[in-house]
């Protein structure tokens, strides 16, 4: 039933290697008899599957199964209390409520133990694809690694889109004349939540006539903001990195608002 730790983290560290959301349940208190005991540990993906680990029989599966999916979707820990039914009653609880941060559910293992067990959510970080090797580019390069988001960095205009992504993807184009067209092919085949250009309006107008008339739809080249950034008055490189990077984390708490993105962080 158990796994060794070593294992565990081996495999906890493939899933995040992966860019695959899972949950970790870990019980961290028991009354009476319980099977799974203070440490015991789960690995449960977004589809609810326990894959490894061992927090307890099939009796208490579906409330950690529903903690994990609910920890996954909103993007926050969940604590749940499992206890029979006759406790929860005398106490004055049913099943499904949630008191102080506490969802309580029914434990229907004939052992008639109580246990706690805290979820907390594994998520892949957004990603960010920087195209461009100018000053403005390196500089937003170095900026974004400090805020969660996994930095990719194109110098050639070139990205591997097909490979795996967490679905969560941004990308901004700072090529400054140097593969501008492939940087924003690729961007509009990636269809990321946000893409920005970095360059004059002029400039970016003239590329869009260009690539429509090679047969790039207008829609999709609507999606891609230009000029990049929020109008901080940034001059020197490193404050057009940041004026972007600004302009990035804004538009990634605003659609994490709106649709409920998990990597949201108002739990």
């Amino acid at each position: 039933m158990g796994i060794s730790s070593h294992s565990f983290e081996n495999r906890a560290s493939d899933l995040r290697a992966q860019g695959q959301p899972f949950a970790i349940a870990t019980v961290v208190r028991t009354v009476n008899a319980t099977s799974a005991k203070p440490g015991s540990k789960a690995i449960i993906l977004a589809d609810g599957t326990i894959t490894d680990g061992w927090v307890g029989g099939g009796c208490i599966r579906s409330a950690v199964r529903n903690a994990a999916k609910a920890a996954l979707s909103e993007g926050c820990t969940q604590f749940i209390s499992l206890r029979p039914e006759e406790i929860l009653a005398a106490e004055g609880l049913s099943a499904g409520e949630t008191r102080e941060g506490v969802q309580f559910a029914r434990n229907g293992c004939p052992s008639k133990g109580s246990m706690d067990i805290f979820v907390e959510p594994v998520l892949p970080q957004p990603e960010l694809i920087v195209f461009g090797e100018g000053p403005v580019a390196k500089e937003l390069v170095a900026l974004a690694e400090r805020f969660d988001f996994s930095v990719s960095h194109s110098v050639d205009g070139k990205h591997d889109f097909d490979a795996p992504t967490s679905g969560l993807l941004y990308v901004v184009i700072a090529t400054q004349g140097n593969g501008d067209e492939a940087a924003l092919r690729a961007t509009i085949k990636a269809a990321p939540k946000f893409a920005a250009f970095v360059g004059s309006r002029r400039k970016f107008e003239t590329l869009v006539t260009r690539l429509i008339a090679s047969g790039v739809s207008q829609v999709a080249l609507d999606q891609i903001k230009s000029p990049a950034g929020l109008n901080i008055g940034a001059i020197t490189p490193d404050e057009i990195a940041l004026s972007i990077l600004s302009e990035v984390v804004l538009k990634r708490r605003e659609l994490q608002r709106a649709k409920g993105d998990p990597d949201d962080v108002n739990c």
